[in-house]
């Protein structure tokens, strides 16, 4: 659970009384409402284990406010959530003049860019976004899904071989949102979304080509691909620990990539999560024998 402290670190370090008012609403209905119905929270095997306390914590709560889930992957407890609050308090005003509009949507997408999405780097987690401004599309895209979540959007995050991106249905229409394409990554003409999409569809007869490359930037190649489905928030706080895995899997630090899958596979039971997590497990056999 989280705990007092850290909730009282977390309001100090808020700036203004507008954030406090944004953060205090956020923090009511979505933290301690996930304490209040703890049973339904995510739960842990006895497998999983947790690299620091503040990890455990978010997990603990993530089920029921996914923004925890997604703090939780290389954990800090002293990290602000200034920016994300104040990046709230932004998008709340325009919500609040103008509902649920296009122009809304845009300033989503641009504000998320102007105050989240500083620099594009393959394996950055959502907290590398918080501190650093460092991205990818797991990053961006679950930052974007919250928001839509919070103005009440349709939309759908689509996981792709190699690729995370989201699909908005605004006024019967869909729409692009391209996370590592701070100019033109707002899609709206229909032709180019057909394009887009098109791009990504899956071949059912086609396998995943690698298991231990992260989901990053967007398609570079014409080779046919074999993933093209939704995921929800948690299955994408999965992938965020899935691409965690494999730069440890890649450091050949095996039993630290088992283990971040483990999580991963907790969050979203998927055939590429549970095909590197044998992996790495029998790597990591391989390993302690030849010790």
């Amino acid at each position: 659970m989280l705990t007092l402290l850290n909730i009282v670190r977390v309001i100090v370090t808020l700036a203004s009384s507008k954030v406090k008012k944004v953060f205090l609403t956020y923090l009511f209905i979505s933290v301690f409402g996930s304490l209040a119905n703890a049973q339904d929270a995510v739960i842990p095997s006895e497998e999983i284990r947790f690299e620091s306390n503040t990890e455990k914590e978010f997990w603990e709560a993530g089920r029921e406010n996914p923004y925890l889930l997604f703090r939780a992957v290389r954990a800090e407890q002293s990290l602000s959530d200034e920016k994300w609050f104040g990046l709230l308090a932004d998008l709340d005003d325009k919500y609040n003049k103008k509902g649920k509009h296009i122009n809304v949507l845009r300033q989503l997408f641009e504000k998320s860019h102007q105050q989240l999405f500083k620099t594009y780097e393959q394996h950055s987690t959502f907290n590398d976004m918080l501190e650093q401004g460092k991205f990818d599309c797991v990053s961006a895209s679950a930052a974007l899904a919250l928001l839509l979540d919070r103005y009440q959007f349709d939309y759908k995050v689509v996981e792709t071989d190699y690729h995370v991106f989201i699909v908005v249905n605004f006024e019967g229409k869909d729409i692009i949102l391209e996370s590592t394409l701070p100019i033109g990554g707002m899609i709206t003409a229909p032709s180019e979304v057909a394009a887009y999409l098109e791009s990504y569809k899956a071949d059912n007869t086609v396998q995943l080509q690698s298991l231990n490359q992260r989901l990053g930037a967007p398609k570079i190649d014409l080779s046919d691909n074999a993933i093209f489905r939704k995921v929800d928030l948690i299955q994408l706080a999965g992938l965020q620990y899935y691409n965690d895995a494999i730069s440890h899997f890649n450091e050949q630090s095996f039993e630290q990539a088992s283990n971040q899958l483990k999580k991963a596979l907790k969050l979203y039971n998927s055939d590429r999560i549970d095909g590197l997590k044998a992996l790495a497990e029998e790597q990591a056999n391989l390993t302690a024998s030849s010790k």
